[in-house]
């Protein structure tokens, strides 16, 4: 039953990335048309510099949540103040965020102060619907999730293609430029609103100010903090890591950051998949039961996933870029594109598996001083090697920093995460998972030559995804997760 649950948790999280995907598809590449390459860069880094303040911002709080209130006896009091501690971090996080982005000299007389400044409106306003999330995951109710994140995103993908329905090509317009980063603030306060009316209807959502409770999570939550902030140093701080140090930033991130923006769905559905699986696997370890087989199977669905990024992104690069932005950004002899990016990129979509589920075993056991060490040594590894990569080599230095780090911390927190709670994970279930990574890699490699443009690419995912079934089936995964 548990598994069952989790699985149908991360399924409704699963459908809802996918829509959110295809939609995506369309946003990037209205963004790419619609904007010049330099606007474009700017819109990528303004982002992409909110990013770090947004997770400084989150503070760790999400998986703490899901942690303190399925456990909680008066779960409504405990999400009260979570909000609570939730609404002044942010605020703090982003007035930082645009104190420095308004105060650097480098970045005067550029658009990116004010497109920071506009583009804030999307961290304040998911990060709320973030904590009011903890609802729908506690109570195994993901499909609101579903229904507010696909509202969303479908009405900023239909306000921004109106732009190109008119006739917005390439503009150098700064005015287009801010309203397209308005159009993504429209679209978190729609998220936001909808999960609070959602929410409200599963259980009481209020205000709920008690010191020592506040204290009490405040302090649960810190070490996570630290450790989700060092996460956010090293996968995406890079972008503004480029922003700083290379005079052709624009360009830079306009090739990387739309990358950037495409692997983060690669990044978050293992993290879907283990804030299903942690209100269960907490319940079970704090009862004392057996968790071994949930945590070999939670694995084994984590490496199905990561498997499936990276072989698409190292596979389908060019394709996949072609359709999400324009020629203008493939590759050519005489410079790297983003179909070289989204390729480098793919080695860290599969590592990034293997290093979350370390990181949600030790955040499972409280073990957070072997977690915070691990990330603040990647952390600073991978500041140092972007300060000595990014000026030679642009994003390319950046991508290659990511590699290094992703692998470093692999073989730190894997043996920390079984040293702490062993997993019971089957040759057969190794096997099977081979075998389905040997048909998808397989499915792809036959299928590329086909996808000689943007329509054959569309028919190539949706093959692809019934091929995924098919393989799933063959290989008898779906017995090994479901029993």
């Amino acid at each position: 039953m548990s598994t069952r649950a989790i699985a149908t948790s991360t399924l409704w999280q699963l459908a809802s990335q996918v829509t959110m995907a295809a939609l995506s598809i369309l946003t990037v590449k209205f963004v790419a048309m619609g904007l010049s390459k330099e606007l474009a860069g700017n819109y990528n880094s303004a982002y992409g510099y909110l990013q770090l303040f947004g997770i400084l911002a989150d503070f760790g709080l999400y998986a703490v949540a899901v942690r303190e209130v399925s456990k909680a006896t008066k779960r409504e009091e405990v999400l009260g103040a979570l909000i609570v501690i939730r609404f002044f971090i942010l605020l703090a996080s982003l007035l930082l965020a645009l104190s420095v982005i308004w105060l650097l000299p480098m970045w005067r007389g550029t658009p990116l102060p004010l497109g920071v400044t506009i583009a804030a409106l999307v961290p304040f306003f998911t990060l709320l619907a973030g904590i009011v999330r903890t609802v729908f995951q506690v109570h195994y109710k993901m499909q609101y999730v579903f229904i507010a994140e696909v509202t969303q995103r479908i009405i900023t993908v239909s306000l921004i293609g109106l732009f190109i329905v008119v006739g917005v090509r390439g503009s150098t317009d700064l005015h287009i430029y801010h309203l397209f980063l308005f159009i993504g603030g429209i679209g978190a306060f729609v998220l936001f609103f909808l999960s609070l009316l959602c929410a409200n209807s599963i259980m009481r959502v209020r205000l709920h100010f008690d010191t020592a409770l506040l204290r009490r999570l405040l302090c649960a939550a810190a070490p996570y903090g630290i450790a989700f902030f060092c996460m956010a140093l090293y996968r995406q701080f890079d972008v503004t890591m480029i922003a700083l140090l290379r005079p052709d930033f624009e360009l830079q991130n306009a090739y990387y950051g739309f990358v950037v923006r495409m692997t983060d769905m690669g990044f978050l559905i293992p993290t879907f998949l283990l804030n299903s699986a942690l209100p269960i696997l907490s319940e079970r370890d704090t009862n004392g039961e057996d968790t071994k087989s949930l945590l070999g199977k939670t694995f084994l669905m984590l490496l199905i996933f990561g498997s499936i990024s990276f072989l698409f992104a190292l596979l389908w690069s060019r394709p996949l870029i072609q359709l999400l932005t324009t020629d203008a950004y493939l590759s050519t002899p005489q410079r790297p594109g983003s179909d070289t990016a989204l390729r480098l990129l793919s080695i860290p979509l599969l590592l990034n598996a293997v290093v979350l589920y370390g990181f949600y075993v030790l955040l499972t056991k409280h073990k957070w001083k072997q977690l915070v060490l691990s990330l603040l040594v990647a952390a600073a590894l991978s500041l140092t090697l972007n300060i000595l990569f990014i000026p030679q080599y642009g994003f390319v230095g950046a991508a290659a920093t990511s590699i290094i780090i992703h692998t470093l911390l692999a073989l730190l927190l894997l043996p920390q995460g079984l040293r702490a709670m062993p997993m019971r994970l089957q040759r057969l279930q190794i096997l099977q998972w081979l075998l389905f990574c040997g048909l998808l890699g397989a499915g792809l490699w036959l299928f590329t030559p086909l996808l000689r443009n943007e329509f054959f690419t569309v028919v190539g995912l949706a093959a692809m995804t019934v091929w995924m079934g098919v393989a799933v089936l063959l290989t008898g995964l779906h017995r090994s997760l479901l029993s």
